[in-house]
């Protein structure tokens, strides 16, 4: 552990060292992306529009995964930091083995619902029902393998294993790619083959971690005797709520979303939307990745009570997440004509429809990471509450106010500028947090020079 977390990280190593969690993100979300492509392209814009409009269900119930695996890491790595390692492995085993039983509790929740919940999102009145409950009964029958690959995300940083981790997570996605093409391409199964492809993908991601974790006992973490306490695992899912939060309220939001875009273009604007999303997930995903791998450096830090180099690596990711930002954007606008083309390009109207709605989506790429980033740095210092608020407001308050009273001033514009609104009055929650609580956590303070935290220190925070 020492000679990873405890390192003095300059700009080339901070990056090397998160650059695998950024790549895990990103090849998550274009692996995703390949289902849109071969449904929209292969089996039609309706079976397109029953993805898109279920696919805000499925990620309601895998949030879960998201909590833990982002809550656990930060509870782990100040464990660590600590110099208590034979605890952070207690706590591991316990949310691994946590996450299956939940898991197989979302799966026959979701199996219940999905049919109702379909319904609600008027997929019947659009002619879409049975295909949105096929796809997502297939979806929540592995909504355990879902959880465990977004945990094991998190916690391959964590256990030092980040190259092992982008392998796995490029593994699952050649697995799902290849299916697609077999099953959706040249079986052609329509949704039931692009269901099968997306949960063989994940079993990937997830039970070849579990047999690595298990097997594998001479790291620094390993899946053996979970520590049998209740309350480490609540401080995990409180450090993680605001994650589960963002999910939880992004899944509100798009149904939302659905909801406007249904009364004012029908099933071709949730077909656009699903299209704006794809594009934004990718991009999205850099600004995840990066927070998913600090998030344990920035633990360790405040955990081994070294507040000088909780300052160094702060400022470098706030000016690392400006670059990205700023090229993100460009390469965004550039990118406006071919991406949209890939999924709806042989429809006229649709593809003119989503070109527009991404070129105004666009902006949000200049503010979201640093909102993203915020949250995530709240909980990598056990802070979840002020983590949640960030995610509450950014992903949830301000989406709805957007996306309910824009359109009544700007009709459709209204709906795809919703994002960019919420980002925008987001930050200054963000900025405002940081610096509220920049002298309790040593960050900011006299230029990095800040003395270590001391055991009364940490004791008070």
């Amino acid at each position: 552990m020492t000679s990873e977390f405890a390192q003095h990280f300059t700009y080339k190593n901070l990056i090397k060292f998160v650059l695998p969690a950024v790549f895990m993100m990103v090849f998550t979300s274009i692996y995703g992306v390949v289902d849109g492509i071969f449904v929209s392209n292969f089996a039609g814009q309706t079976a397109f529009a029953s993805v898109n409009l279920i696919m805000p269900v499925l990620m309601g119930f895998a949030s879960i995964g998201f909590m833990i695996g982002s809550g656990g890491s930060a509870l782990i790595s100040k464990t660590l930091g600590e110099g208590d390692n034979e605890k952070a492995r207690g706590i591991f085993s316990l949310l691994v083995y946590a996450t299956v039983i939940l898991g197989a509790v979302m799966t026959v929740v979701g199996v219940l619902t999905v049919r109702p919940l379909a319904i609600l999102l008027k997929a019947e009145q659009e002619g879409i029902l049975e295909e949105c409950v096929l796809y997502g009964t297939v979806n929540l029958c592995g909504i355990t393998l879902f959880m465990l690959q977004n945990v094991f995300q998190s916690f391959f940083a964590l256990a030092e294993k980040p190259k092992l981790g982008l392998a796995v997570i490029v593994g699952a996605g050649v697995t799902n790619a290849v299916l697609d093409a077999v099953f959706v391409a040249g079986f052609r199964m329509g949704l039931l083959g692009a269901a099968l492809a997306t949960v063989l993908g994940q079993a990937v991601g997830s039970i070849v971690p579990i047999i690595y974790f298990a097997v594998k006992r001479n790291g620094v973490l390993y899946l053996g005797k979970p520590l049998l306490k209740f309350l480490p695992f609540l401080k995990a899912c409180a450090n993680g709520s605001s994650e589960m939060m963002t999910q939880l309220s992004l899944s509100v939001v798009n149904i939302l979303y659905n909801y406007q875009l249904i009364s004012f273009a029908g099933k071709d604007g949730v077909s656009a939307y699903g299209v704006m999303m794809y594009v934004c997930f990718i991009f999205c995903s850099i600004f995840i990745g990066y927070s998913i791998g600090v998030t344990p450096i920035i633990g360790y830090k405040y955990g081994a009570g070294d507040k000088k180099e909780l300052n160094n690596v702060l400022k470098q990711s706030l000016i690392i997440i400006a670059v990205c930002s700023v090229s993100m954007f460009v390469l965004s606008v550039a990118l406006n004509y071919p991406l949209p083309y890939i999924f709806v390009g042989k429809d006229e109207a649709l593809f003119a429809m989503t070109r527009r709605g991404f070129f105004i989506c666009s902006f949000i790429f200049l503010i979201m990471g640093f909102n993203i980033f915020g949250s995530a740095f709240f909980t990598a210092l056990n802070n979840g509450l002020i983590s949640a608020v960030i995610s509450f407001m950014r992903t949830l308050v301000l989406q709805v106010a957007g996306v309910l009273l824009l359109p009544l001033i700007w009709g459709l514009d209204g709906v795809w500028a919703a994002n960019v609104f919420a980002e925008l009055f987001a930050i200054t929650i963000t900025f405002t947090l940081f610096m509220c609580h920049r002298k309790k956590y040593g960050y900011f303070v006299h230029g990095g020079d800040a003395p270590r935290l001391t055991v009364s220190d940490k004791d008070k925070s």
